[in-house]
Formats: C-alpha cells, structure tokens, sequence
C-alpha cells in the first residue's frame, strides 16, 4: 500500500499538503486551520464484538481528525448497500453512526447513498469525510529528541482479534472486545495540558509497529520498544500464540501513540489514566539516536530484534 500511494497517488496528485502524509489535511482558509480527512470501511463481518461498521466509520474518521490536533465538527456518510440487504440491518447500522455520533459530537451533515446489484459489494460500504477545526499545531517530529518517550494509551490488537474472531467463530477463553472508541476527548484533554507533544498517531491498519515505522522513517533517530512495557489483554496474547500472529501488528481503534518531551513523560502518563480511555497507558519505549530510521524490539527473552513495517495485511478487511 505505502508503494502504491508513493508510485502512483503522491506521483500524480502531488503538491505541498498530500506531501505532509498525514491522517488529516490541514488547510489554511483565512485566518483559521482547518483539518480535512476522509476513509472508507469494508469489514467484514459488519457487526463484531464491541461495535459495527456504523461506529467504526464515524469513529475511525473522527480519531484521524484528532490526532491532527484538530476538535473534530462535521461528517459526510456515503452509503454502498448491496441489493437485497435486509432493511433491519441498515436501519441497526444507521442508528448506530446516530449514536456513535451523538457520543464523538459531531454531525452529519451532507452524504450520498447508492445501491448496486446483488454480489457486486459485500452487504455495504461506508465512506466518511470530516472537518475539523485546529487547536493545536505544534506538533514536530523535527524536534523529536534521543530519550524522548513513547507513549500508547492502552492494550494493542483488540480490534483486529475481535474482528477475527467473529468471522472465523473463534473463541481464545478470554472474548476479545474491539477497542473501537472516540478519541477526541481523551486527545484534547492531553493537548490543552501544559506539555510538549511531538508527535501522535492512532495505530490502525499494520498496528503499533507500522505506525512507528512511518515516525521514524528518513529520521536522524530510531525507536527502542520494551516488549514487557507494550500492554497486550491475555485474549490477544493467546489468540496470537494460537494464530501465529504478531500483535505488534494488530489494528487498534481506540488507542493512541505518542512521542513527548522526557520532563513531560509523568505529566501526560497522569492526564491520559484519568481517562477511562487511557487507564492502562504505559511508556512503551523512547526515542534512539543509534538506530536511524529504525524501530527495535528489547525482547522479553533478553534478545534485541528489527521491527519492520508490515509487508502485506496480517488480517485483511478489518476496519
């Protein structure tokens, strides 16, 4: 995916702010910064433990938004619903974005919807734009420093594993619930904090480890993880030692990372576990000059280990 978008999408609709290959756009309209970003959702199944593809499309779009440091306002919903789908399933699936919305405060405000024929879209597709207004611009991964800590807001993987479980019938002893949650209020209450945040992703699709890739890639500074310090629920664990999969990998959608100032580490640790969001937030590991460009693993065995970005999809059709 990262191939195609630099050979072909950045390659022919390139200019100055699709270059900043951030989760927002942020656009200068007069005296004000707005941020503007758009996803689409194809999971399968459209309904799983801890929320639905109606929620995860006005969340997924509302946490894009915030993580710019934007308050996220306005949606747009585009709906592609095959023929055939039965009405009570897309009225369960539109009361659930009115909620989901309801609880992120946002609105929905303009959309579209279309109907193609029978096998030509897996039940339905959601697509989701938003607006949002910038309150905080100073992030700077420039100015990130060796020593500098890293930040997630709580256990990885739970979305990915939730979803899997509901499409393959798998049970891992512990019922794994997606993490699936609006992030903006968590994200203000960080951002209005007196700290230094330099740099905030959410961990989606190719999980903690691609997000952190993409933070230090062409950087003079690498990224060290503590395996023992990154939170995984014994549900994931188990489903990865069953599976075979690497949940540094797992989609999250209802975490944050983050990169702060060293002297701020306590200060934002504190503001995010008074959040219910952020109760299990833990330092994860801390910027490394040695290892440019680079994210390493300090594993539990006592080994070291290359973390690279995600080759592939480990689940496909997760979010």
């Amino acid at each position: 995916m990262h191939r195609l978008i630099d050979s072909l999408i950045m390659k022919e609709f390139d200019n100055a702010i699709l270059r900043q290959k951030k989760d927002s756009a942020i656009l200068k309209i007069g005296s004000r910064k707005l941020a503007f970003t758009t996803d689409s959702y194809v999971v399968n199944p459209i309904f799983f433990p801890g929320g639905d593809i109606g929620s995860l499309s006005v969340y997924g779009t509302v946490n894009d938004l915030s993580v710019c440091g934007a308050r996220p306002l306005y949606l747009s919903l585009g709906i592609i619903i095959e023929e055939g789908l039965d009405k009570k399933i897309l009225e369960r699936i539109v009361k659930s974005i009115k909620n989901a919305a309801r609880i992120a405060g946002v609105k929905i405000v303009t959309g579209d919807t279309k109907v193609v024929e029978r096998g030509l879209c897996d039940k339905i597709f959601i697509n989701t734009s938003g607006l949002g207004e910038v309150y905080y611009d100073k992030f700077s991964v420039d100015a990130v420093e060796a020593g500098d800590p890293v930040i997630i807001s709580g256990p990885i993987g739970e979305h990915a594993i939730s979803v899997l479980s509901k499409r393959e019938g798998l049970a891992f002893g512990t019922k794994v619930r997606s993490d699936l949650a609006p992030l903006n209020g968590l994200i203000q209450k960080v951002l209005k904090a007196p700290a230094c945040v330099k740099f905030m992703r959410d961990p989606t699709r190719g999980g903690l480890a691609t997000t952190l890739n993409e933070a230090v890639s062409g950087r003079r500074f690498g990224i060290e993880l503590d395996e023992k310090n990154v939170p995984i629920s014994s549900g994931v664990r188990q489903a990865c030692e069953m599976l075979g999969l690497d949940p540094l990998y797992l989609a999250c959608e209802g975490r944050v990372v983050l990169i702060v100032s060293k002297k701020d580490a306590s200060r934002v640790l504190d503001v995010i576990r008074k959040d219910t969001l952020g109760r299990a937030a833990k330092v994860i590991g801390r910027v490394a000059k040695d290892y440019r460009g680079r994210v390493l693993l300090n594993t539990i065995a006592g080994g070291r280990r290359i973390v690279d970005m995600l080759s592939g999809e480990q689940l496909p059709r997760i979010c």
